[in-house]
């Protein structure tokens, strides 16, 4: 499983959100460019609010931006807070939240003066342990409204087109246009999904915040069923709660010229999305994992989106086969040593004549993973490892010498691997070992 951070279809209680004018160019540049994390699919950039770097998600699937729990260390002012009531996808109840009006953000030459900000108070709503990155908000439909967007997951940075009629040339002799809807702020594509041999016309929200590759809504009347050859998982976070489905295959994904075979999907418990509100004929999503294999350009204005094939468009869909989903719990200090450099001539004997090492040592600070999901019957959970416990050690390499996105790769990488994970739980060092399954 790829961890999926869903927002999708926020909406405010007792307020109404305010038309706003959207990012502009602060110069006569003709373009900027954005350097990204790309990280589970998804992309994270920088963005100044109000005088403070922060980190966002680029989600296509929100309609405003959202902030969520701030460092202590990231003080940040804002304007005319009221407070309000948050809903989105997930099984619990709206949270409290904050708007704030007349905000400023900026990046890279690009600026809105205008910008309203929706904050999260709940505390716990954080994401950031799961990316491995602090991550401060979301940003959507406002920062794609009025320019050319350019996701160029290759080269992983971004590029904000001056809508004109010269970068409109550029744009129509490099990529395939395809149509699309602009629907409560966020965008839509007609694709085609083959599933139990049956090819059904779909209407699938672009989202670029969903790591997935296809979230597809049971409908028996349109002929989207769930195959037999699934498994129950946890598919995310949402402002109402978590979000429980199942994961399968289905035989194709066609979207305009281009086509899929045999992508992993999602199909999302009814209960986790009965707080949406679908726009009229949706039948699901476009997410990160499809997206990722193309340069993609967002044109909200003339409804179309531009795609273009990149380096990962052949790549095979896979998907976690251990069952356990890890987070950072934080930091600790690590002791390491370090060779000191010296010169030729000065060595050091010890009483038997062997030449002595000079070392010194450093501390850093370094991550520390826990799991905070194991999935049932997967084999991370018939080996005995739990919530909870602490990563000491994968493959017999130190934990915190991996990144959270190098660990996701390993529990993905081939069917049949073997896996020695030694964890710590309520004190005791304790060892693991279990090999990954396809069960799919």
């Amino acid at each position: 499983m790829k961890f999926t951070y869903i927002f999708l279809y926020l909406f405010f209680l007792g307020t109404v959100a305010n038309a706003q004018s959207g990012f502009q160019f602060e110069t006569n540049r003709n373009r900027v460019v954005i350097p990204f994390k790309l990280i589970n699919n998804l992309v994270f950039i920088p963005i100044t609010v109000n005088g403070a770097e922060l980190n966002f998600l680029l989600d296509t699937g929100v309609e405003e931006t959202i902030l969520l729990s701030l460092d202590e260390k990231e003080a940040v002012n804002f304007f005319n807070v009221k407070k309000i009531k948050l809903r989105g996808l997930g099984n619990d109840e709206a949270i409290e939240g904050l708007k704030s009006t007349n905000n400023i953000l900026s990046t890279h030459g690009l600026t809105d003066k205008n910008h309203d900000l929706y904050i999260v108070l709940d505390q716990s709503f954080n994401f950031s342990s799961h990316v491995g990155i602090p991550v401060n908000g979301i940003i959507g439909y406002h920062f794609f409204k009025n320019q050319l967007v350019e996701i160029n997951y290759d080269r992983k940075k971004l590029i904000v087109y001056k809508d004109n009629e010269k970068n409109r040339e550029r744009i129509n002799k490099k990529f395939g246009r395809l149509p699309i809807t602009i629907e409560k702020d966020k965008p839509y594509a007609s694709a085609s999904v083959v599933v139990s041999n049956t090819e059904i016309p779909t209407k699938l929200l672009i989202d670029s915040g969903n790591s997935d590759a296809l979230w597809l809504f049971e409908n028996k009347e349109s002929g989207i069923v769930l195959p037999q050859t699934n498994y129950e998982d946890y598919l995310g976070k949402g402002f109402s709660g978590d979000i429980q489905g199942k994961r399968t295959r289905i035989s194709k994904l066609n979207w305009g010229a281009f086509e899929f075979t045999s992508p992993i999907i999602a199909f999302p418990d009814a209960s986790s999305i009965k707080s949406v509100t679908m726009v009229t004929g949706r039948a699901g999503s476009i997410g990160g994992e499809i997206l990722k294999r193309f340069c993609v350009v967002f044109d909200y204005r003339n409804n179309a989106i531009f795609l273009k094939k990149g380096k990962e468009f052949n790549a095979k869909f896979d998907y976690n086969m251990s069952g356990i989903e890890l987070q950072n719990e934080g930091l600790q200090w690590v002791q390491e040593t370090v060779a000191l450099q010296t010169v030729a001539e000065d060595n050091t004997f010890n009483a038997n004549g062997e030449k002595v090492k000079n070392f010194k040592y450093k501390f850093s600070l370094k991550p520390v993973y826990a799991i905070s999901n194991v999935r049932k019957n997967s084999p991370a959970e018939r080996s005995g490892l739990l919530r909870g416990d602490v990563i000491v050690s994968i493959n017999h390499v130190t934990g915190y010498k991996y990144t959270l996105q190098q660990i996701n790769e390993l529990l993905k990488s081939e069917d049949g691997k073997w896996l020695t994970i030694e964890i710590e739980r309520d004190g005791q060092i304790l060892k693991f070992k279990f090999q990954l399954k396809s069960i799919l």
